[in-house]
């Protein structure tokens, strides 16, 4: 199984909670090279590696799905859960900060994860079948005016979950996304760890925001075999702190 974005925080999880249970995990990493390959030779059991791509680099990304499949010898699970994370408020950003993250939020977390999808299809395909699980945002649903790039990035990552969940069905892969709020990781540190931080936590019930553990069990179960007819959904893991219809 590949997971993109998983040197660190949600994807870290994501590949050490399949290595427990005994899959061949490839790391994906952008410029963290050295963080993939340590976390790779730390995973339990063999035959892990670690594969670099820009996620804008679509030429790029090919590569390393490729890389990837040959490497574990099969690819039948993909997490698709690298992303960038940008401010750029529109009351105070310049034209050109504002188009150049766009560019870059969609490039990642939108275009990147479908080309990754598209590069990795025919391999589930020749292992019979599979599963791939996008992580996208509870910011797709509430907006993130500090962030609107990001939350539109996701939001648009849900509805290509599902056009896909669709159509590769037939090929027996099924496709589902997890939403979290915010979680305990590099990304959002500077967040919880500021003025805002007891804030945020107090948005859940619980008084905390959710550990990457938590989010990697959800991708952990949409993956696996069991949750097949779980296709096409979107699972919530933000602690009750925003409810949707």
């Amino acid at each position: 199984m590949l997971v993109t974005g998983a040197s660190r925080g949600i994807g870290r999880a994501v590949a050490e909670a399949f290595a427990q249970g005994g899959e061949r995990v490839a790391v994906h990493y952008h410029r963290s090279a050295r963080e993939a390959e340590e976390l790779a030779a730390s995973l339990p059991g063999e035959g892990h590696l670690a594969v670099g791509a820009d996620l804008a680099d679509a030429d790029a990304v090919h590569r390393a799905v490729d890389a990837a499949a040959e490497g574990l010898g099969r690819l039948d699970v993909l997490v698709n859960n690298a992303g960038v994370f940008l401010p750029h408020p529109p009351l105070d950003t310049s034209y050109e900060q504002w188009q150049a993250v766009w560019s870059s939020t969609l490039a990642t977390n939108l275009t990147g994860a479908a080309n990754a999808t598209y590069c990795a299809v025919p391999h589930l395909v020749a292992a019979g079948g599979g599963a791939i699980v996008n992580v996208s945002s509870r910011g797709a649903f509430r907006g993130e005016p500090e962030h609107p790039a990001y939350g539109a990035s996701k939001a648009a990552m849900n509805s290509f979950g599902q056009s896909m969940a669709v159509a590769l069905a037939p090929r027996n892969i099924s496709v589902a996304t997890v939403a979290p709020g915010f979680v305990d990781t590099d990304m959002a540190r500077s967040v919880l760890e500021g003025p805002d931080g007891e804030a945020v936590r107090r948005q859940s019930p619980f008084g905390r925001v959710a550990r990457p553990e938590e989010v990697a069990s959800a991708v952990l179960w949409l993956a696996s075999p069991g949750a097949v007819f779980a296709s096409g959904t979107i699972v919530d893991v933000n602690g009750a702190s925003y409810l949707r219809s």
